[in-house]
């Protein structure tokens, strides 16, 4: 029984610990998304009493209700884990009801039993019938033991008592935390359920917009049709580049290699010689390198290594911007528009525009509708357009942060925007994920 309710305490114990641990990945998951949802808010502030409706305030309100619904979900992994604890704490005091009431009744025995045999006559009796002296002493330590005994069992009675008073007083507490989550939960969910009405509003204002609208994706649209043609002759001419320059590599590693003196016929007898009585062993293979799209020198390789591992971290290209069409396929009504990277608006025109990482500038053109500036990162390539001015030069280096140019007026006239793309090779890819 004292085994089982051993192995019963410390379950109970390691369940809370895990209980602790994830409460406070739950509380700092919870920490992140509120300051998340606020500068959402805050930017969304800055353009929400703009008299038409943009495809920003669109795009802030629906990453504004995904990231309400982690703050949901999150909220209910808390009241689960509460519940969890309820549940524990509910037993944890079942069973120290019950060892309480098996104290009692060993001590009620005991006192009873004391209370029949508490005369002096029978305490003497008790020593003065021992057969002999040492036997005497020894009834005498029994009855120590014994009254020492019952003075244990009232402690551990105490004790045990004042142990389920504390689980009492933490039971009442996660029961009150868990009344507060249930309270958050609701409002929350209000929360969600105005920022769903919001979201509609916009919608409707942006159906009323369509022909506005249908321009300014025309725009975008044409834009990115010239940007793509450009990007891909500059990276078709870094390609060739690079081939050229590995060209150039290996044909000077040939004429290196046929410069060196030949060795004289025994030479060559002697080590062929040596070679045949050698055992050979076949050596390990390789790990097959990586097919890359532009050959990279060893410098390029590196960089390109450095970029990859930076995914995450990589600073914005402006500073206080906001992703107002993000990357992909984005639909209002019957309108379409499918973004090659991500549009980030800024409160005003003329912000400056900065690198995401160390490269070497590829190209700075003209698209038409805006400056663009593209950098190359070994195998990677940033790309940022809708500049309205640049301030680098094909060839320069460029270190993170490093300014490149300034933000454009946006496609709907508030506000500036920059169109910023991340490639592999000839390949678009989603840059949020790489952003901070």
């Amino acid at each position: 029984m004292k085994k089982l309710l051993l192995l019963l305490t410390v379950f109970l114990s390691l369940q809370t610990a895990f209980a602790q641990n994830d409460k406070e990945t739950l509380q700092r998951e919870r920490q992140r998304l509120q300051q998340e949802l606020k500068e959402i808010q805050d930017n969304y502030n800055k353009v929400k009493g703009q008299q038409k409706a943009t495809l920003g305030q669109l795009n802030m309100l629906q990453n504004k209700m995904q990231l309400q619904n982690r703050y949901i979900g999150n909220i209910n992994n808390e009241i689960k884990l509460l519940n969890d604890d309820i549940y524990l704490s509910n037993v944890e005091l079942t069973r120290l009801q019950r060892q309480v009431d098996t104290l009692k009744s060993e001590y009620a025995r005991s006192v009873v039993y004391s209370y029949k045999n508490n005369s002096t006559y029978d305490y003497l009796n008790f020593i003065f019938s021992a057969n002999n002296f040492n036997d005497a002493l020894r009834r005498v330590a029994y009855l120590k033991s014994y009254r020492a005994y019952n003075e244990s069992k009232v402690k551990t009675i105490k004790e045990t008592q004042a142990m389920m008073e504390q689980r009492k007083q933490q039971l009442l507490a996660k029961t009150n935390q868990k009344q507060s989550a249930l309270q958050n939960q609701k409002v929350q969910l209000n929360e969600l359920e105005g920022q769903k009405k919001e979201k509609d509003q916009v919608v409707a204002k942006l159906k009323s917009q369509v022909s506005d609208l249908s321009k300014q994706i025309a725009t975008k649209k044409k834009r990115d049709n010239q940007l793509r043609n450009q990007i891909t002759a500059v990276i078709r001419r870094e390609i060739e580049k690079a081939k050229e320059e590995e060209r150039k590599r290996i044909a000077a590693a040939k004429a290196a290699e046929a410069a060196k003196p030949k060795a004289s016929p025994n030479t060559s007898n002697n080590a062929s010689t040596n070679t045949a009585s050698t055992t050979t062993t076949a050596a390990p293979k390789a790990a097959p390198a990586r097919k890359e799209a532009i050959p990279l020198n060893e410098g390029e390789l590196r960089l390109a290594n450095s970029f990859e591992r930076s995914k995450g971290g990589l600073p914005w290209p402006v500073d206080n911007g906001f992703v107002s069409i993000p990357f992909g396929v984005s639909k209002v009504d019957n309108l379409m528009m499918d973004n090659p990277g991500l549009t980030i608006s800024t409160q005003a025109s003329g912000v400056t525009v900065k690198a995401v990482y160390d490269g070497e500038v590829s190209a700075v053109s003209n698209t038409g509708e805006g400056m663009m500036v593209m950098i190359r990162h070994g195998r990677y390539f940033t790309v940022y357009s809708n500049l309205s001015s640049a301030s680098v030069s094909r060839g320069d280096v460029v270190k993170t942060g490093q300014a490149i140019g300034r933000a454009a007026t946006a496609d709907d006239g508030t506000g500036g925007q920059v169109d910023f793309m991340l490639m592999v090779g000839q390949n678009n890819v989603n840059p949020r994920p790489w952003l901070r």
